[in-house]
């Protein structure tokens, strides 16, 4: 690489920081004022509201705005579409975090908060770090690299062990049985690992969960 290819490259990298630190700002101040306990939502994109998983999704949203939680999602359409419409028709706070994509993504219309990035690590960091508990939902390679993500975050003490739901077990059973029959022996994990992420079926399951630790804090 030529010496102005270089020093052009630098510009860029410099301008691109100030973009990178006015998402992590803004983002820091938009939630960081919303007043209630958050939990985050992953889940597909490609799911609609034909699919039985949109369905679930949707009466998540709803009863955890109904028990006093905030809702975020990715902004997209698919499950986080149905999670921030469920929190929204319920009248609670619905956060849609979006990210600007060149295909797929578009911000679903059910926001009381919305915000868009640019860059991935800036959206994830604000997808773990007002949450109270996390939430995913049959998906894709991007809801695989959320849970690794908040997986990762607990395990190594970087937040506090916050509640991983895996909704619905007989999508997210055969990760964790893999988990379990192959890293396990390998030795790559340890036991208690397995106990990060938790399998339920049921919006209720979730919110019995989360409203029973509530309590339980007081």
């Amino acid at each position: 690489m030529k010496q102005p290819e270089i020093d052009l490259l630098q510009h860029q990298d410099s301008w691109r920081l100030w973009r990178i630190m006015a998402e992590i700002v803004e983002g820091f101040e938009a939630l960081g004022e919303l007043g209630v306990p958050l939990v985050t939502v992953f889940g597909s994109a490609r799911l609609g509201s034909e699919n039985p998983y949109y369905q679930q999704a949707l009466l998540l949203g709803q009863r955890l705005a109904e028990a006093g939680f905030g809702v975020v999602t990715g902004g997209g359409p698919g499950l986080m579409e149905a999670a921030n419409r469920g929190a929204y028709n319920a009248g609670g706070i619905s956060v849609g975090l979006n990210i600007q994509l060149p295909h797929e993504q578009r911000a679903n219309p059910f926001q009381t908060h919305s915000l868009s990035f640019r860059y991935f690590f800036a959206r994830k960091l604000m997808l773990v770090r007002y949450a109270k508990a996390f939430v995913v939902m049959p998906g894709g390679f991007g809801s695989l690299d959320e849970l690794a993500e908040v997986l990762v975050l607990v395990q190594t003490g970087k937040v506090h062990p916050f509640p991983i739901f895996a909704l619905d077990s007989a999508y997210w059973k055969g990760l964790l049985d893999w988990m379990k029959d192959t890293m396990l022996p390998a030795g790559v994990i340890d036991p208690q690992d397995l106990k990060l992420m938790t399998l339920v079926d049921t919006p209720e399951a979730i919110l019995e969960a989360l409203t029973g630790a509530n309590r339980s804090d007081h």
